[in-house]
């Protein structure tokens, strides 16, 4: 099982100096990734997430920056309410940059006052992204690069420098259309908030379609916080992860403040036995 964080990127904990120390210490302790969240804006009236959020990509560069080998990535990315040749540019450049760390895990949002202050349609947006995983891909691989869906068209466009390595895309949620757009797009899954005992059946559900674990990748992101929690129980769900198919997981921390924030990571390597050596 593989291990990622999430960044200090939102709420009082986030500064560019948490963000640097973070990344830098999740390098030095052995975890295999570094993660952040999306919304690119919050109508007031909205009380979830923190409305005090660095752009997750702007957090990307800056953390890849700060560090040499930790892979980057998002949790998850709101696909449709970016341009798809706005993302392309992007995160080929950030993938170029940091050296071939990027992965994107991306879905289509749930607020649907976000997008009405975007000027975006809300009930359109799983089929934008299907188009968009399909942009980006096109733009990825060709130079130049054309495409002709119901949503984007375009000819002949060149987005370069092309990215270091094949980004990988996970797809993140819980519904049926998500699970249609893995087996379709995605190398990997994202699940979000399950435990244990209700994570099996939608494991079962995606390996109907990707039965080989070398090729598709389950992951999970959970709020283990072990200065919160109890370290037994959170050795205990690793353990029922792992049993139930779960091939990588990423933790959040509730912290409020960088001491605590680092020091929840370091008690959680320790909890995990993650092996700081084994992956430099």
């Amino acid at each position: 099982m593989r291990f990622g964080i999430h960044l200090p990127q939102y709420g009082r904990a986030a500064s560019a100096e948490a963000i640097t120390q973070a990344a830098r210490e999740a390098e030095a302790l052995g975890f295999d990734d570094i993660w952040v969240s999306d919304h690119i804006i919050q109508p007031a009236a909205q009380d979830y997430p923190s409305p005090y959020l660095y752009d997750p990509l702007l957090t990307l560069t800056w953390a890849a920056a700060a560090t040499t080998r930790i892979g980057i990535a998002t949790s998850v990315l709101v696909a449709p309410q970016y341009h798809p040749l706005w993302l392309a540019n992007a995160t080929s450049s950030l993938d170029a940059l940091s050296g071939g760390r990027l992965r994107l895990a991306i879905g289509v949002g749930w607020s649907e006052a976000e997008f009405a202050a975007l000027g975006q349609d809300f009930h359109n947006r799983g089929r934008r992204t299907d188009e968009i995983i399909e942009v980006l891909q096109a733009c990825w691989a060709n130079d130049p690069a054309t495409y002709d869906g119901e949503h984007y068209s375009f000819d002949d466009i060149r987005v370069l420098p092309k990215p270091a390595h094949p980004i990988e895309i996970w797809i993140g949620g819980s519904s049926e259309p998500a699970y249609r757009r893995a087996a379709r797009y995605g190398t990997g899954f994202q699940l979000l908030g399950l435990k244990p005992d209700t994570v099996v059946e939608p494991i079962a559900r995606l390996r109907r379609d990707h039965p080989d674990p070398s090729a598709y990748t389950i992951g999970l992101r959970t709020g283990w916080d072990p200065l919160g929690m109890s370290p037994d129980e959170i050795a205990a769900e690793r353990d029922g992860f792992a049993a139930a198919g779960v091939q990588h997981v990423v933790a959040a921390p509730w912290r409020s403040d960088l001491p605590s924030w680092l020091d929840a990571m370091r008690t959680l390597a320790g909890i995990l036995d993650i092996d700081a050596a084994s992956r430099a």
